[in-house]
């Protein structure tokens, strides 16, 4: 594994890379409360084949974080990832989990020709999120936790006792065996850094999304926008134990992309990654092998 600071648009990102620059790239995304160095178990077995760039997302780590919520709107993330991308080649496979998968659908959205492949791990797509979210149903009622999260003591709560509360937020009803004490030192130490726990927040702060209330029964979002199509091969992989994003949250996605694969672990959680690493990076691989073939 290789890091550097790599300046996009006047900023540093803070980039982790594994492989040779030779081979094929993936652009790996990360979610909340996650770094680039969450990817290494997944480096582990792609590292021979690809070369992955995964940085410091916007707020985390040791990456740019700006104070001010309007920064992390996904428009504004996305476009230094366009420029990231840009940095490194013309175009990427790109893998994105939780938060990471929201900027990487963003990326198909808004910039399809630099994204080869599209590669998802339990994330959603905006659109069917929150049409789930204003069903009423059981996705709705899974996801109140932001409300909590949007609140203005929020950051304090969750740093108390070495941010226990933190901890038990991303565990609850979820396997977190992979978390041991050298990889939960590693994102104490992140969390840590100062301001980053409130920056990592804004990106649910900035967000349209909308979790349904009395106070605010109407989404900004447009249902019906057909620019939310992905063009490019899209794979989801699903661990289908997830109890914050549930399988209803992806129901329809085949109305918006042109070639679409959903493979299922049904004993695998929304930390499927951290779970699965050897398993996920063989269907990642065969899958990728069979687009590249096609070309």
């Amino acid at each position: 594994m290789q890091s550097e600071f790599v300046k996009i648009n006047s900023n540093d990102y803070f980039v982790r890379t594994w492989g040779s620059p030779e081979n094929p790239k993936i652009l790996l995304l990360h979610g909340f409360p996650e770094h680039s160095n969450s990817w290494s178990k997944i480096a582990k077995y792609l590292k021979n084949s690809y070369y992955l760039i995964a940085p410091d997302q916007r707020g985390f780590g040791l990456s740019w974080a700006p104070v001010e919520e309007k920064y992390y709107r996904t428009s504004s993330i996305t476009k230094d990832l366009k420029s990231l991308i840009e940095h490194y080649d013309d175009n990427v496979t790109v893998l994105g989990h939780d938060w990471g998968a929201a900027t990487a659908y963003s990326l198909c959205f808004n910039y399809p020709k630099l994204v080869n492949n599209l590669i998802i791990l339990n994330g959603v797509h905006p659109i069917l999120f929150q049409k789930a979210l204003l069903s009423g149903g059981k996705q709705t009622k899974a996801s109140r936790y932001i409300n909590f999260l949007l609140k203005d003591n929020a950051k304090e709560v969750l740093k108390e006792n070495n941010f226990q509360k933190l901890i038990e937020l991303f565990s609850k009803n979820l396997d977190i065996s992979w978390l041991d004490e050298i990889t939960k030192k590693q994102y104490i130490t992140e969390w840590s850094r100062p301001g980053k726990l409130e920056t990592m927040l804004n990106w649910y702060k900035a967000s349209p999304i909308l979790i349904p209330n009395k106070k605010n029964p109407e989404t900004s979002i447009d249902l019906d926008n057909k620019k939310y199509d992905v063009t490019c091969p899209h794979l989801l992989i699903w661990g289908e134990k997830d109890t914050a994003l549930l399988s209803e949250s992806y129901q329809g996605l085949e109305e918006y992309c042109k070639e679409l694969e959903i493979i299922k672990f049904k004993d695998a959680d929304h930390w499927l990654h951290h779970q699965k690493p050897e398993e996920i990076t063989t269907l990642i691989h065969q899958w990728l092998l069979k687009k590249y073939s096609n070309k």
